[in-house]
C-alpha cells in the first residue's frame, strides 16, 4: 500500500473494498498482486444537490469527483505507529438521509481525533439513494447496507496491517450512517465484524412501518434501461422523492433500509434481535438538544412560520422540540434502555452545545466539529456562528478523549458533563 504522510498522521485514500455492477450487490475484492496507490481521495456516489443544505455547508465536494464505482474506503493512522501495535479502529458511517454525502468530506477529517487519542480510523463511502437503497423489481434493496458489511468485512481482513486491532473496531455514524449501523446490528455475524457503537442522532423514529412509502417509491422508479446514464438516474430519483412527499414525517427521510429483505429480518423481529447483541456489542448514542432546528432553519416553510407575529417563534420552538423528540431523542432513550435491560452496556448523551451568534443552535450536526474536520473546513459553514475555534476545539478535546476512551474500553462514568457542551448518563 502507497499512502502519504500528513504531519502527525498518515493517510491511505481510496482504497478499493469492493465492486459492483449498477443494482446489484458487492463482490469483495481481490488480494493484491502489486502495490495500491493510495493516495486520491474516495469518490462520492452521484448525488442530487440541496440548494438548502448547501447555503449552509457549502461546497463540501470541491476536492472530491464523483463515480458509481465507489466503493471505497480511507484509513488514517498515527504517524508515530509502531510495528505489531493494536490500536482501537474506528469505522466512520456518513449520514445524509441516505441519498448525500461521502467518506472523504473535509469536514470529516480525523487527523487531530487520531494523532491526540491515537486511534485508527476508516471512512467508508457506499451507495446511496436508488444506487443503493430502494430497490424494484428484479433490483434488490438494500444495497448500501451489503457495501457497508464489505467494507466491514475488508476491515477484519485487513485492518492489522494498519496497526488497528480487528478486535477493537467501533462503529461511529451519524444520522442516517447511525441509523445504518443499528440495522447492521440486526445482520447475522455483526457481533464478529464490530464490538462498539457510537451512533450520533439517528432518526430511529422514522424507520419502522414505511412500508406504504416504498410502495409509492417503487411505483415512480419504475424499469430502468441497462444503459441509463448517472444523470438518468438522478433525475428518477428526484421523482421517487416527489412520490414519497405524502407520508408525513417519514418523508423526510424516504431511502433507507428495509426490513423483510436481504441482509435484515421482518420488521416484527427486530427488537428480539437487537435485545439478542446487546451483550455483545456496547452502545454510547445521543443526539443535540435541538436536532430539527437544523431544517427549520433552512426549510422556507419553517422560515415563514417563524416570521408570523406574536405566536410565530413560539411555533416554530415548539414544532422544533416535538420533532426532535419523535425522531431523534425519544427513540434513541428507548435503545439505551432496551440494551441496558437485555444484559448490555448502553451510555446516552445528548449535546446541548450552542454556538455563540448561531441561529442554528444545539441543532443536527453542531455536535460534528467537536470530532471532526478542522478550522478551515467548518470555517466554510455559518453552523458556528461567531464561535472561536480555539473554544471549539478545546471542547472537543474533551469529548474525543472520553469517545476514543469508549472505543479502548467499553466503558465511561457512570455521568459525564462538560458543562455548556455535552450530558452523558449510563442507562
Amino acid at each position: 500500500m502507497i499512502g502519504r504522510a500528513d504531519g502527525p498522521v498518515l493517510r491511505a485514500t481510496g482504497i478499493r473494498y469492493a465492486r459492483a455492477a449498477r443494482f446489484q450487490p458487492p463482490v469483495p475484492e481481490l488480494p493484491a498482486t502489486a502495490p495500491i496507490l493510495a493516495t486520491a481521495p474516495a469518490p462520492a456516489c452521484p448525488q442530487l444537490a440541496d440548494p438548502r443544505v448547501d447555503q449552509v455547508m457549502g461546497d463540501l465536494f470541491a476536492a472530491l469527483s464523483f463515480d458509481e464505482d465507489c466503493l471505497r474506503l480511507s484509513i488514517t493512522l498515527p504517524a508515530d505507529c509502531k510495528p505489531g501495535e493494536h490500536l482501537p479502529v474506528i469505522v466512520w458511517v456518513h449520514g445524509g438521509s441516505y441519498v448525500s454525502g461521502a467518506g472523504d468530506l473535509a469536514i470529516y477529517d480525523p487527523a487531530t481525533w487520531v494523532a491526540e487519542q491515537r486511534v485508527v480510523f476508516v471512512a467508508v463511502t457506499y451507495r446511496l439513494g436508488l444506487f443503493g437503497f430502494l430497490g424494484s423489481g428484479s433490483t434488490p434493496p438494500n444495497l448500501g447496507l451489503l457495501d457497508l458489511l464489505e467494507a466491514l468485512r475488508w476491515v477484519q481482513r485487513n485492518i492489522a496491517a494498519f496497526g488497528g486491532d480487528p478486535a477493537l473496531v467501533t462503529l461511529f455514524g451519524h444520522s442516517s450512517g447511525a441509523d445504518a449501523i443499528a440495522q447492521l446490528m440486526l445482520t447475522e455475524g455483526a457481533a464478529s465484524l464490530f464490538r462498539r457503537v457510537m451512533l450520533h442522532s439517528a432518526p430511529l423514529g422514522l424507520t419502522r412501518g414505511r412500508q406504504r412509502m416504498l410502495q409509492a417509491m417503487s411505483r415512480a422508479m419504475g424499469p430502468f434501461a441497462p444503459t441509463a446514464l448517472v444523470a438518468q438516474v438522478l433525475a428518477r430519483e428526484s421523482a421517487v422523492m416527489r412520490a414519497a412527499r405524502w407520508q408525513g414525517l417519514k418523508s423526510g427521510m424516504p431511502f433507507g433500509p428495509q426490513y423483510g429483505a436481504t441482509p435484515l429480518p421482518p420488521e416484527t423481529e427486530i427488537d428480539a434481535i437487537w435485545a439478542g447483541v446487546a451483550p455483545h456489542i456496547d452502545i454510547l448514542i445521543g443526539a443535540t438538544a435541538e436536532e430539527t432546528r437544523f431544517f427549520a432553519v433552512i426549510d422556507p416553510t419553517f422560515n415563514w412560520l417563524q416570521h408570523l407575529p406574536v405566536a410565530g417563534r413560539r411555533v416554530v420552538r415548539l414544532l422544533t422540540e416535538v420533532t426532535s423528540r419523535r425522531i431523534y431523542l425519544g427513540p434513541a432513550q428507548a435503545f439505551a434502555v432496551r440494551q441496558a435491560r437485555a444484559g448490555g452496556q448502553a451510555w446516552r448523551f445528548i449535546l446541548t452545545y450552542q454556538p455563540p451568534g448561531s441561529p442554528f443552535g444545539a441543532a443536527h450536526v453542531v455536535d460534528l466539529p467537536l470530532l471532526l474536520g478542522n478550522r478551515a473546513s467548518w470555517s466554510a459553514t455559518p453552523l458556528l456562528g461567531e464561535a472561536d475555534w480555539e473554544e471549539v476545539d478545546a471542547a472537543g478535546r474533551q469529548v474525543r478523549q472520553r469517545w476514543a476512551d469508549f472505543a479502548r474500553t467499553g466503558v465511561l462514568p457512570e455521568r459525564v458533563e462538560i458543562p455548556g457542551v455535552l450530558e452523558v448518563v449510563k442507562a
